[in-house]
């Protein structure tokens, strides 16, 4: 009986020696990633990565430094990690296996955040889809466009994609094709579309607004204007110098052309 109570003491006093070899290493290790995480949070924070790239990573590290403790904890208490460690294994790539667009989605975003192709209010356009940008998520990102609807694009899709970002560059260039009769001087047509352009706000006078001839038609000469406008002032701009090209080619004498259809009745007589 002595004997029995004997090893049954000895037992609890290496199973509490263990719980507390056990607690102690917890402690140490959360201690650690404390550490580490605010090591990682100043570094990121001096980098030039997006804020949202930074919360990003700095989650991810703490995940990996938690799953580190936890198996540390557990093999200082004896347990058997191989079994534990191919299970973990398995299930991962189950996991990987079924969410292999989320993940795709998930390295878009990453990608997107960390490269910054275009920020939020910018004007894109990517996959027939055109918008502003209003949110960036790791998963999709979200357009508005100019018809008032929500687009959501899975950040698989922006990263694999040619993307063209209309507002990083600050402005951009209007152009505008007219058509003038042959009876009219070029010279006195480009004086009436230059005369447009002086009258149109938000026009840009570097780079300076330029009118080509671009075409010889069948019934009419094509004049292709050039002009600049700051992205925010680019529709207002584009409109407006469309409706001052009438007055001004009136004002000039300018005949603006348009297709039509001669009909002529011959008589054969009889």
């Amino acid at each position: 009986m002595n004997t029995q109570l004997a090893e049954l003491a000895k037992n609890f006093d290496v199973s509490l020696r263990g719980a507390l070899s056990a607690l102690a290493t917890l402690l140490i290790c959360l201690l650690a990633v404390r550490i580490v995480t605010k090591a990682a949070r100043r570094l990121l924070s001096r980098s030039k990565l997006d804020v949202r790239m930074q919360k990003y990573l700095l989650s991810a590290i703490k995940a990996v430094l938690y799953l580190i403790t936890a198996i540390i904890v557990i093999g200082s208490l004896g347990i058997d990690m191989t079994s534990l460690v191919a299970l973990l294994s398995v299930a991962s790539l189950g996991i990987t296996l079924a969410a292999e667009d989320i993940l795709a989605n998930i390295a878009g975003g990453l990608v997107i955040l960390s490269s910054r192709p275009f920020t939020i209010g910018d004007y894109i356009e990517v996959s027939g889809v055109s918008g502003t940008v209003e949110e960036i998520s790791l998963n999709h990102t979200k357009l508005t466009t100019p018809d008032g609807l929500l687009v959501m694009l899975p950040n698989k899709t922006l990263a694999d994609s040619q993307m063209t970002n209309y507002t990083a560059l600050g402005q951009r260039r209007i152009t505008q094709v007219v058509s003038a009769s042959y009876q009219d001087a070029a010279d006195t047509v480009k004086a009436a579309c230059q005369s447009a352009i002086g009258k149109t706000p938000g026009v840009l006078p570097d780079p300076a607004p330029a009118v080509y001839v671009t075409k010889y038609g069948e019934s009419a000469i094509e004049y292709t204007i050039y002009c600049w406008a700051s992205t925010a002032d680019y529709w207002a701009a584009k409109f407006s110098l469309s409706e001052n090209l009438r007055p001004a080619f009136e004002e000039f004498g300018v005949t603006m052309t348009y297709n039509h259809l001669n009909v002529h009745l011959v008589d054969s007589g009889s």
